[in-house]
């Protein structure tokens, strides 16, 4: 029986570099609008290389998804060797990717089992169903099984950020001007959830540990935690992040709490100066439902 195959668009952060080799996982790569010359995501710069580049600006870059050819040809590459193809993408809120793999797909003509999905979030959030996918497909599902449990998958998906690169939402019209300059002016710090796929500002805070304090309250609203990472916005580990894994260590003895920077896909949208956590709750069942 051919293998199933992953396709994703590089919006997606893993939180283990062994992901994409573990399994046939087909990364393509937006492009990113830097003056009008165009840079292949983590091909022609890394993302430690394009995070670096965007501290210094106050404009957020273009980020260009892949588009309807570059998935058809990836499509049609895949396609013979396959028993079907999952696409997992960033949320079509904030990128034409979903869109264009579609179009993609419906033109195979039905050679090959294609879903495409919409993960309604990016970043470790749309990692997190990639590798959800390729674990289910290890554990031998079919492919209509993976489909359905990365479906179920993408309603389990939260996020929490703060930022203080308020040009970049202004920019996104995520905050009006008058309250850039106003935030800008008391240094307050922008809250920011994933909700149905956009980004929306929620609340505010004044300071960096009142946003560590809000990030620790967002997570010990679950109960069901399947997995938890830390969005920084470097490769190394920050004093930040070892404020929050201290703290969550308190909240949740014996859990770990990995960390991973943040990518250029969501970075162009919230900006450098930004810090989050990221959820995957897990599946309860209706008896487990009952219990509580």
């Amino acid at each position: 029986m051919p293998p199933v195959h992953i396709v994703t668009d590089s919006s997606a952060v893993f939180n283990s570099p062994r992901t994409v080799p573990q399994y046939p996982v087909t990364v393509v790569p937006n492009r990113i609008n830097l003056g009008g010359k165009l840079y292949r995501d983590g091909i022609d710069l890394t993302t430690e290389e394009m995070l670096k580049i965007l501290a210094g600006r106050t404009t957020p870059p273009e980020i260009l998804p892949p588009t309807v050819e570059d998935y058809a040809a990836v499509f049609a590459r895949l396609a013979p060797q396959s028993a079907g193809i999952i696409s997992i993408h960033a949320s079509r809120e904030l990128s034409p990717s979903w869109h264009n793999g579609r179009l993609a797909a419906q033109q195979l003509g039905g050679t090959c089992a294609i879903a495409v999905i919409d993960s309604r979030t990016l970043c470790a959030g749309q990692g997190m169903l990639v590798r959800l996918a390729w674990q289910a497909l290890l554990a031998g599902s079919d492919f209509d099984s993976t489909v359905n449990q990365v479906r179920s998958a993408v309603d389990r998906i939260y996020a929490l950020y703060y930022t203080e690169s308020l040009p970049f939402l202004w920019h996104h019209r995520l905050l009006a001007e008058s309250r850039m300059l106003l935030a800008a002016m008391l240094n307050i710090k922008p809250v920011i959830s994933i909700e149905d796929g956009r980004l929306l500002v929620t609340e505010k805070v004044r300071t960096r540990s009142q946003a560590v304090e809000r990030l620790v309250e967002f997570v010990a609203e679950f109960e069901h935690l399947e997995e938890v990472v830390i969005i920084q916005n470097r490769p190394h580990i920050t004093e930040q992040t070892r404020i929050l894994q201290d703290r969550f260590a308190i909240e949740f003895p014996g859990r770990h709490f990995p960390y991973l920077a943040c990518g250029v896909a969501l970075a162009a949208w919230i900006g450098i100066e930004a810090a989050g956590v990221v959820i995957l709750e897990k599946e309860m069942d209706a008896e487990a439902y009952d219990d509580d």
